[in-house]
């Protein structure tokens, strides 16, 4: 499918550059079957159904992106994902400057050694000393806000707060799944008292998810792997939520990613542990989810084509035309939609036809996916 049939223009004045506040205060678009409404994320408890549930994704934010030196050469590295205790993989800025075996050193006695160079051309780095690397990334880095914010100003500390959801737990993320960005404990409660449940899993969110398509058909396109887990009470939770009607409604494209990864034809989802590079385009057809809420996108990714195959593609369009001509704030602290299909997902209006989840390059070691 051609990576154009994605693209739309976007005025630069649209992508906003700090949350709204409070977080649960931020507008919230609604794509229900053919129906469409603005209202706001306060709303939500009205919006969907007793007996439905929301999946939250729990991975915490580290400070992933490092400044340094190797000799008179500055170095710039964000790390996308973990290799083991002591190495990252990372994505390095003038990395015609750095070789094999060179040391850079990013300040506050943190160092690290690029061991090699991996084929997508970022390096694997080894840190240097005994501390562990969390540690020494809180002395060291920043907050790795997305590079359509972080060109417009500077990180500061208020991010440290700001780019992380109140579901925060598990540490491996260089990305926050933003759509949670915009649930507050009062939120949450409200939700509770309308019956609507809510479950967490883990998906360690990578800087490859802020990487553009440069091919020009998505065929062309690979993603990078990120490491997810769903465990089996979590897994059987969700199930049930089905089994008496109600529907997984995933908050952010990274939750939603990992229910697909562990769901089966039967859409049951299973215990999940391990790698996921699934990439979703119009002509897949949904197993783990019922609905999405998600924040707007960029023109062009990966993500406008997987809401895109949620909903279609001219649906899409449509609905970021209007939310574009009536202010809604796009990006990480922009604001949100929230995707009810009515018809099958799956159908395809962009004219392939075909199925277009990459499940290729999963690694999974799920209980049921051996």
């Amino acid at each position: 499918m051609r990576v154009d049939l994605f693209d739309f223009e976007l005025p630069p004045e649209r992508i906003a550059l700090r949350p709204a506040e409070p977080r649960d205060a931020a507008r919230l678009l609604l794509l229900d079957g053919t129906r469409t409404a603005d209202h706001i994320v306060r709303d939500l408890p009205t919006l969907l159904r007793p007996g439905d549930c929301l999946v939250f994704n729990d991975t915490r934010v580290i400070p992933a992106q490092l400044e340094g030196r190797r000799g008179d050469a500055r170095i710039g590295a964000t790390l996308h994902k973990r290799y083991d205790l002591r190495r990252w993989h990372a994505f390095v800025r003038n990395a015609k400057r750095l070789r094999i075996g060179d040391t850079i050193d990013f300040g506050a006695d943190v160092q690290a050694v690029a061991e090699r160079r991996e084929p997508d051309g970022s390096f694997l780095l080894a840190f240097v000393g005994d501390e562990p690397v969390e540690v020494l990334l809180d002395r060291a880095g920043r907050m790795p806000l997305p590079p359509y914010i972080a060109s417009k100003r500077e990180t500061d500390e208020r991010d440290r707060e700001d780019y992380q959801t109140m579901f925060a737990r598990e540490e491996g993320a260089v990305a926050a799944p933003t759509a949670a960005l915009h649930f507050t404990p009062e939120l949450m409660a409200a939700l509770s008292v309308a019956g609507i449940g809510h479950e967490t899993l883990t998906l360690h969110v990578g800087a490859g998810t802020f990487l553009p398509v440069k091919a020009e058909d998505t065929t062309e396109h690979r993603m990078h792997a990120e490491w997810g887990r769903i465990d089996a009470a979590t897994a059987e939770r969700l199930n049930a939520v089905r089994a008496q009607g109600g529907r997984i409604v995933a908050v952010g494209t990274t939750s939603l990613r990992l229910l697909e990864s562990a769901a089966d034809e039967n859409r049951r989802i299973a215990p999940f542990e391990g790698d996921t590079a699934i990439f979703i385009t119009p002509g897949y057809r949904f197993r783990g989810v019922d609905g999405l809420m998600t924040n707007f996108h960029l023109p062009k990714s990966t993500l406008f084509m997987l809401v895109s195959a949620l909903m279609g593609r001219e649906r899409m369009l449509a609905a970021y035309e209007y939310a574009i001509a009536s202010s809604y704030r796009f990006y990480s602290y922009g604001d949100a939609s929230l995707l009810l299909p009515s018809r099958p997902s799956g159908e395809d209006d962009a004219g392939s036809g075909r199925a277009a989840a990459c499940h290729a390059a999963d690694h999974a070691q799920a209980a049921d996916h051996q």
